[in-house]
Formats: C-alpha cells, structure tokens, sequence
C-alpha cells in the first residue's frame, strides 16, 4: 500500500459508516452475552475468533486509519514533538476514562486492611485484570505504534513482525498461563504487542485512500487492494491458528475438549493468529463499505450517528445495559430477548442522537 500524505478530498464518509457500523454490533453482542437463545457466533468465546471477536479489532482498525491521518496533518501543522505529545495526552485522556467506567480490582474495607495491603500488594493485585479493556488498550497501543506511525510502510509491517513475534516469545515463557489463570481481558497487558496489528492496517487503509485523492482518482480503486491485502491477512492469521494443527475455519467451534495453544485464534490472549486474521476482515469489511459509501454515496444514519460520536456510545452503552439486562434471564424465549435486546439498542441510539442533534460530539 502506498504511503499517506496529509491531504485529503473532504471527510471520509466511509470510515464514519464502518466505525458506526462497529459500534452498533458492539452494542448488540456485549448485551447479548449469556443469553442462551441467540446464535453462538454473536457471542465472545475465547478459543476460537467469532463473529463477536471481529468487533473490537474494528475499532483498533478504524483509530488506526484516523491516527494516522491526524499525526501527518499534526506534524506538518506544529512539527513531531507537538504531535507526539498530542498523542500521548490522548493515550492518557483514554486511560482515565478507562479507570472510571473498568474500575481496579479487588477493594479493602477497612484502613488497616490497607496498610497490610501495601504498596507492593495494591500493584500486584489492582491492575491484573479489569483495567486492561478496550479504552485502555487503544490508549496504550497508540503510544507502543508511536514510533512508527508516520514511518513507511515497509517500517510498520516489520513492527508489527517484531511485535507479533514477541509476543509469541512471552505466551511461550508465561504469559498464556497467566492469561487462562486469571484470566485477562482483551489481550491484559501484553495486548499491546498485538493489537497494533489491525491498528497499523488501519494506518496503511489509509495511505490507499489518501494516495488515491492526492491522485484525483476513486477511492473506489483502492478496494482491489483492500481485498487482495484483506485475503493474505486472513490466510496468514488461518495459517498461524494451524501450526500446531489444521484449526477449524474461522467462525467455527473447535472440537469439545480441545487445548488452548500459543496458535489459537482467543481474544482473551491477544494471539497473533486472531489479530492478524482479524486485521484482514477489518479489511474487507472496510472495503465493502469504501464501495456503499465512498462509491455509491449511500450511508446509513443509525451509522452515521454511532460513527460520528463513537466514544460516547461505548461509554453509555455499558450503562444503558446495566439498566435493562438485569430483567433479561439468561434462559429467555427468543421474543422476549429479541424485545430488550432492541429496547436497549433503541435507548442508546436515541441517546447519542440527542447529543448529535445538539452538537455534542466527545473527542479526545
């Protein structure tokens, strides 16, 4: 994929609709979760790389594109330093909303329960698990892709190379096991080495588009890129997930009983194979809607208004769950659960177009 430059022909309708579509499955899996009468594949599973496991490698995808788009523009605009440091505050700013709507493990009740506790004792046990989330992990593996995200685009796939091989090294050494033991959430710490996959394909989607409008052509003539890139990426996280083994194709249950490896396609871990594959369907999804939108002009405005104010759907979402989910037994008929599942999306729609009626976007 060719490099990137600043310059761009208006808004990118497309990434507003693939980011809006992101949110609005991510709004109806993370609700659907235990609830027995809906379809395996729209829930999270961890041992193999379900339809529900695409939606978070979107988001990372999408950060990627605009990340990408924003730094160049910053670094012509006010030089590296200036931007970088935007970078960070941002990482940070991500952070602490991470901190409010995650919370830290565990809790003390009483003072002396604290002193006991200790420095030492509230690091090991405060941050093994509920603060390494989506949020947190954009966060920080913005900062880890830092070094490399105005850099060609030879530089940011031997990065994700080494990353991807790293973090092979330490699952090897501990970090599976303690991964299972835990068990993290969304790749814990170590994520980082690995979600700057679909991150940096998210930088180089852009460099097609925006050499394709520094060119005056259709963005439309990037797709064939998109979708021969989007094949390799998939076949190559397929040919991962089988090392140790001819895996079960994407989307498919593995056998009862089978082992969890350095090669499964798991969420949880963060593996290499579930990244990479999830990269490339980050992708082709990508691509379809760069012909609906960017091509054809359509747009849908349930998208619209999710891609466009994303950051406040994801932390109104959880919230709107938290009001509606404690009277969906995880046992429900399908009528039942089909009715709150769309009053919850009905109720987080009809928020975050309030705030789009009103112009209130949140950004960091």
């Amino acid at each position: 994929m060719a490099d990137g430059s600043p310059g761009l022909r208006g808004r990118i309708v497309s990434l507003d609709q693939f980011r809006g579509y992101t949110v609005a499955a991510m709004v109806f899996v993370n609700f659907i979760g235990g609830i027995a009468v809906f379809p395996a594949i729209f829930k999270h599973h961890r041992t193999y790389c379900s339809y529900a496991d695409t939606i978070m490698p979107h988001f990372f995808f999408a950060v990627g594109f605009a990340y990408r788009l924003t730094y160049l523009r910053r670094v012509a605009a006010i030089g590296r330093r200036g931007a970088s440091a935007a970078v960070v505050r941002r990482a940070l700013g991500l952070i602490v909303i991470g901190f409010v709507v995650y919370h830290l493990d565990g809790e003390v009740r009483s003072w002396e329960e604290l002193r006991e506790l200790g420095p030492g004792g509230f690091l090991a046990t405060a941050f093994r698990r509920d603060l390494c989330q989506t949020l947190v992990q954009i966060g920080l593996t913005s900062v880890w892709i830092l070094p490399v995200v105005a850099a060609s685009a030879g530089a940011r796939v031997a990065y994700m190379a080494v990353g991807a091989g790293l973090h092979l090294a330490l699952s090897w050494w501990f970090w599976l096991d303690f991964a299972w033991e835990v068990p993290v959430i969304d790749g814990g710490w170590l994520g980082i080495l690995t979600w700057a996959i679909p991150m940096l394909v998210g930088t180089m989607a852009y460099d097609a588009i925006a050499a394709r409008d520094a060119a005056d052509r259709s963005r439309g003539s990037a797709v064939p890129t998109f979708l021969a890139w989007s094949a390799v990426l998939m076949a190559a996280g397929y040919a991962l997930a089988s090392v140790g083994g001819w895996a079960p194709p994407p989307f498919t249950p593995p056998a009862e009983g089978s082992a969890v490896d350095l090669w499964t396609m798991s969420q949880r871990s963060g593996s290499a194979s579930y990244q990479t594959f999830a990269a490339g369907f980050s992708l082709l999804v990508y691509a379809l809607f760069v012909v609906v939108s960017d091509v054809a002009g359509l747009s849908v405005g349930v998208f619209r208004t999710f891609g466009t104010n994303a950051l406040a759907a994801y932390v109104l979402h959880s919230m709107v769950a938290g009001a509606v989910k404690p009277y969906l037994p995880g046992d429900a008929p399908f009528w039942y659960a089909a009715l709150l599942t769309s009053f919850d999306f009905l109720i987080v729609w009809a928020l975050i177009r309030r705030l789009e009626k009103d112009g209130v976007f949140f950004k960091l």
